[in-house]
């Protein structure tokens, strides 16, 4: 599933990986993986940060983090 590797990267890379990813699967990549993301794939830091960078948000209009949703 390249796309949880993708996410991986957008969360936890460096700045090295992270140039290394965009120049692969381009903006439009990046933004395909962090709309469909799922829950756990991002800390609050960097779901911000790709939601600012893709142009995905406005200042202090990130969506939220994904999140499970419990059956009961």
């Amino acid at each position: 599933m390249p796309e949880k590797i993708v996410a991986q990267v957008m969360n936890i890379g460096d700045y090295k990986d992270v140039c290394s990813l965009a120049q692969e699967i381009g903006k439009e990549g990046l933004s395909e993986v962090i709309q469909q993301a799922e829950p756990g794939e991002f800390n609050e830091r960097s779901w911000h940060y790709w939601h600012y960078k893709l142009g995905l948000a406005q200042f202090e209009k990130v969506p939220p983090l994904p999140t499970r949703q419990l059956l009961g």
